[in-house]
């Protein structure tokens, strides 16, 4: 199958941007109850209703959530991209739909989600509560859990775009992990069909985004909800959807998950998931935090009349404004030495830096300035 020609024809056009909440997702849910089974499945701590998608009658089942964070939307998108694929007459479509059952959360956190917040309204990380389950949302996810029994779990996530894929200078665009079951990170039965699903996907992902697949960190942390349903003995699968260049929206890195999650259900489909290729998953390199969105270099400025010449790093922040996500620049590092790469580059060549306060560079100063009195940049970027 052409996953991106498949992903042109399916995206699912309503809903796009970095805001998604209940609000976007609802009109959807409500055409495909004909084709699905919609349902509201709980309630969060602000009493917003918590939708499940359930697709397909097969006997392999898969359970997927996502925006467990609640600014964490892209592989949101990317699920109603599946759904849309799903209910179409595509002979893959019916094959799916026999061979597994789905189910799906596609906002887990609605509180977060409508606040663009990361925590729960309580502000609980409900990714540090798979222990205690203190909040609504993490009993009820693992309440699912428990009565889905499910064969695989799809724990689906954002990432900063401070993260490359290993030692290139190339953002990691998307990133998996097989989430370690124990302290010692050891490999068991369940592990390791993780790793193999993440072989497959990284093998079609190589083809359209080459050396932009980062591994991530396996570090061991029972209250963390892919480590928790792994020591379960449910092969656990974190997506991570990044930086894809110049695409801040993510409906580039949208595509990609979709392609990855088309891959892993094709390569489920037809394989008996049995790991003989943990060295390739060992090869998928593993993100370094390695990127800023701007780097300024050779800008200078004056100090009590004397001329320096310095570098500083830009970061941007994501702010809720009206119901829409704004990107605000922000100079986070500034040094002669920085070992941050930029999303996007400027050369100062020397040139003097002057702003509308002391014209100096600094930290958690609004990145507006001037370069030679004659070029503005606005929120980090040259006004043309």
């Amino acid at each position: 199958m052409n996953f991106i020609s498949l992903f042109t024809q399916f995206k699912e056009e309503s809903i796009s941007g970095r805001y998604l909440t209940n609000s976007h997702i609802e009109p959807v849910l409500e055409n495909l109850k004909q084709d699905f089974e919609i349902s509201v499945i709980g309630r969060s701590v602000g009493n917003k209703p918590i939708h499940a998608v359930k697709i397909g009658t097969g006997k392999t089942k898969i359970f997927m959530w996502s925006q467990m964070h609640g600014n964490e939307s892209t592989t949101t998108k990317a699920l109603f991209d599946l759904f849309k694929f799903l209910k179409s007459d595509f002979e893959e479509a019916s094959d799916y739909k026999n061979a597994f059952t789905i189910l799906c959360i596609p906002i887990l956190n609605p509180d977060g989600a409508e606040a663009y917040t990361r925590v729960n309204a309580n502000e609980v990380d409900l990714n540090r509560d798979s222990v205690d389950l203190s909040q609504p949302e993490s009993q009820l996810l693992r309440k699912t859990f428990e009565s889905f029994q499910p064969d695989f779990c799809y724990n689906l996530h954002d990432q900063r775009t401070i993260f490359a894929a290993g030692d290139t200078s190339n953002p990691a665009t998307v990133s998996f992990l097989a989430p370690a079951y124990d302290e010692e990170r050891n490999y068991n039965d369940s592990r390791l069909k993780a790793v193999s699903v993440i072989v497959a996907m990284n093998e079609e992902l190589q083809k359209h985004i080459p050396d932009q697949v980062g591994r991530f960190d396996d570090s061991f942390n029972i209250n963390c909800i892919g480590d928790m349903f792994q020591s379960l003995n449910v092969p656990t699968i974190l997506f991570e959807a990044g930086h894809f260049q110049e695409d801040y929206q993510r409906e580039e890195t949208r595509k990609y998950i979709f392609t990855a999650l088309m891959k892993s259900l094709q390569f489920i489909n037809e394989n008996d998931v049995v790991c003989k290729n943990i060295n390739e998953y060992l090869r998928i390199p593993q993100n370094k935090i390695k990127f800023v969105d701007i780097v300024c270099k050779k800008f200078s400025f004056l100090v009590d009349s004397l001329k320096r010449i310095t570098n500083f790093a830009i970061q941007y922040k994501e702010v809720l404004k009206n119901n829409k996500i704004e990107f605000e620049a922000f100079i986070v590092e500034v040094g002669e030495e920085l070992n941050s790469i930029g999303h996007v580059e400027y050369d100062g060549d020397g040139g003097m830096y002057t702003d509308d306060s002391n014209s100096i560079p600094e930290v958690n100063k609004k990145a507006d300035f001037y370069l030679n009195d004659k070029i503005k940049f606005v929120n980090g970027i040259i006004n043309e």
